[in-house]
């Protein structure tokens, strides 16, 4: 019998053909994932809904289907978690709003209904911040989720619940979702790989972050400890969508990676984003990224003619805000904004001549960072709105020309600036995730995988600055050492196969040098 320790160290992949094997019952994978959650979860507090009576007899049910000499799924008998974004059957999905806990669904979304078609237990739902609205994990009713990696810094958000329980061996595969970095930023921030698909490929079944303008799709994506196990979640989930397809999810079918893996593609190289500079160990990662896709048979090289990315924010900015915030006014509905919210609930409301004078006055002052942020927040009337739309059409044209006229496959670039931050710092650094928000604009596939951790050291070579936004990150940088540090692959509209060809490939050099995440040590 495989202990309580080594079941949960086991991937997806490894676990269910453990199962399929009869080397061991579904029931104790479960069991012991279920005692590890106990354990981690007084400290990480990443479960808001817990349904281990269910997962047991569920997995009891499995064993016995196995028996009977039944054909298992490619997940059978795996224990997953889902991010409190989706619906469970019997369980509330609340966003992390008050309001909603009470309210139980009657079935399960179409996600994680395609997880349980291919034989996955759901354990239960992981926390997320207030109407899925900030870059960490926090609400009112659940408190806030810590980093298995430094349980005074936050795990990300708004996945961070998922990503904190897959790195610290919780659970070997959870369901995200992503709409301007959720999966990104805390699979960077806890050392654990992910993958959005191209949108609308997996789409979410409810999604409270959806501007009044219905111009902004979340998609779902699974956190794993391998890119393996990544390709393995989406590859079930995509083959559910093409087996029934809607008006808005077209049958695209999946591709696995290729054989050659990365042999032969051409990738560029962006070393930072609309022009934060990335934290030394960050840039460390890049190259030791870039020099693992070239030992592969890969070209890399230095995107030098990109075009502004600075304008695919903005865009994404300029539709978020186009209703003036309503959406979130309606999450809320009169429940008091979260302190990592409220800022976003007052600026959004806000008349365009005051944000106008406001971004005036960050300039003048030298908060160069908000103000670049902020001159993107406007409501729009319907003839603005037809502008953004045009807007939008004319930035991927020019986006994609330019990988064509390099005849790119993929870019690499940072998955965010900076390692994890202290809880709270978010706030104060209003473009920590301005790498996210370009896939978010063009909807293309992009996935993280761990490269390292920070060295003694590297912490910060950040000059001192009158910037606000660069002081907070600064200070963030401060007290990295060894917190893990991710990079991001983007690729070409139904282009997963390459990104996750990519991903193996730097996963399969860094995953033994000893700077390799690994699982968090708790």
């Amino acid at each position: 019998m495989q202990t309580t320790v080594l079941l949960t160290r086991l991937g997806a992949a490894e676990l269910a053909s453990s199962i399929a094997a009869g080397d061991v019952s579904a029931r104790e994978v479960v069991d012991a994932h279920i005692q590890r959650i106990e354990l981690l979860d007084e400290k990480l507090n990443a479960v808001v809904f817990p349904r281990f009576e269910e997962a047991r007899r569920e997995a009891d049910a499995a064993d016995g289907a196995r028996l009977r000499g039944e054909s298992p799924g490619p997940l059978h008998g795996v224990p997953v978690t889902i991010k409190d974004q989706f619906d469970v059957a019997n369980l509330p999905t609340t966003f992390g709003v008050a309001r909603l806990a009470d309210r139980r669904v009657g079935r399960d979304g179409r996600m994680v209904a395609a997880l349980r078609g291919a034989g996955a237990i759901v354990l239960g739902k992981t926390n997320v911040p207030p109407a899925l609205g900030a870059i960490e994990t926090d609400n009112a009713m659940f408190g806030r989720t810590n980093n298995p990696w430094d349980l005074d810094r936050t795990p990300g958000g708004s996945s961070g619940g998922d990503a904190a329980l897959v790195a610290a061996a919780g659970i070997p595969l959870s369901l995200g979702a992503d709409l301007g970095g959720s999966l990104r930023v805390p699979a960077a921030w806890c050392g654990v790989c992910t993958l959005v698909p191209t949108i609308p490929r997996l789409p979410i079944d409810r999604a409270p972050i959806r501007t009044g303008a219905g111009l902004v799709d979340a998609q779902a994506g699974p956190f794993a400890r391998t890119t393996a196990d990544v390709a393995l979640a989406v590859r079930v989930m995509v083959e559910a969508i093409v087996a029934r397809p809607t008006r808005s999810n077209p049958p695209v079918p999946w591709r696995e990676p290729p054989e050659a893996g990365v042999a032969g593609l051409r990738i560029a190289l962006l070393p930072e984003i609309d022009g934060f500079a990335p934290s030394p160990a960050v840039r460390r990662a890049l190259v030791e990224a870039a020099t693992a896709l070239r030992s592969a048979g890969a070209e890399v090289e230095p995107w030098t003619t990109v075009p502004d990315i600075g304008q695919a924010v903005g865009l994404a900015l300029r539709r978020w805000t186009a209703d003036g915030g309503s959406w979130l006014r309606q999450m809320l509905d009169g429940e008091k904004p979260h302190p990592l919210i409220k800022q976003d609930v007052q600026g959004a409301s806000l008349p365009n001549s005051v944000i106008r004078l406001l971004t005036s006055t960050l300039r003048a002052t030298g908060q160069q960072r908000a103000a670049r942020m902020l001159r993107h927040v406007r409501k729009a009337s319907a003839r603005e709105l037809s502008d953004v739309l045009g807007d939008h059409l004319s930035y991927a044209d020019t986006f994609m020309a330019a990988l064509d006229a390099g005849r790119y496959d993929l870019v690499l670039c940072p998955a965010t600036p900076l390692p994890a931050v202290p809880h709270g710092m978010t706030r104060h650094l209003p473009d920590v995730h301005t790498t996210s928000l370009l896939t978010t604009t063009l909807g293309l596939p992009a996935g993280v995988v761990p490269v390292s951790r920070v060295r003694p050291g590297e912490e910060s070579d950040r000059p001192a600055s009158k910037d606000k936004a660069l002081q907070a990150a600064r200070h963030c940088e401060r007290g990295s050492t060894g917190l893990p540090v991710g990079v991001q692959l983007i690729g070409r509209h139904w282009r997963e196969d390459l990104v996750l060809a990519a991903m193996s490939a730097i996963e399969t050099d860094r995953s033994s040098h000893p700077d390799h995440p690994g699982l968090a040590p708790l």
